[in-house]
């Protein structure tokens, strides 16, 4: 058995807002939302090559978003070039930042910001072997 895909699924109990959140805020690229007659079904973003699925909450299978629950049990890692650049970019526009952009021991510089739902994202940069500590 090969894999041939990894496919990260979030949450949402309004996929709309957070799909506009992931592109306008954090510069993720639309990947679509998907209609019904009953609203919006599906979204999807794009992170380079690597897609995020949007699905909405669902009580009876037990998908509901982080807000909902009140805490969250894991969350998203992105890299990005500039990732002070890129939060001074999240945080103007009024983001729910976690943290401010810091050099980590694992060779990361990186902050930390929630989106609309609760789910934790880490934006970062990797340092190079010489600047992790």
């Amino acid at each position: 058995m090969e894999f041939t895909d990894l496919i990260p699924l979030l949450a949402c109990s309004d996929i709309e807002a957070e799909h506009d959140f992931l592109v306008d805020v954090l510069g993720l690229e639309s990947g679509g939302l998907e209609r019904t007659a009953g609203g919006v079904v599906h979204g999807e973003v794009r992170a380079g090559e690597r897609r995020i699925w949007l699905h909405r909450t669902n009580v009876d299978d037990g998908l509901l978003a982080p807000r909902t629950l009140g805490a969250a049990g894991g969350g998203l890692v992105v890299h990005v070039d500039d990732v002070d650049a890129h939060y001074d970019r999240a945080r103007a526009a009024g983001a729910e930042i976690v943290y401010a952009p810091r050099d980590q021991d694992y060779g990361q510089r990186e902050y930390g910001v929630r989106d609309p739902e609760g789910h934790t994202w880490w934006i970062g940069t990797p340092m190079a072997p010489s600047a992790a500590r």
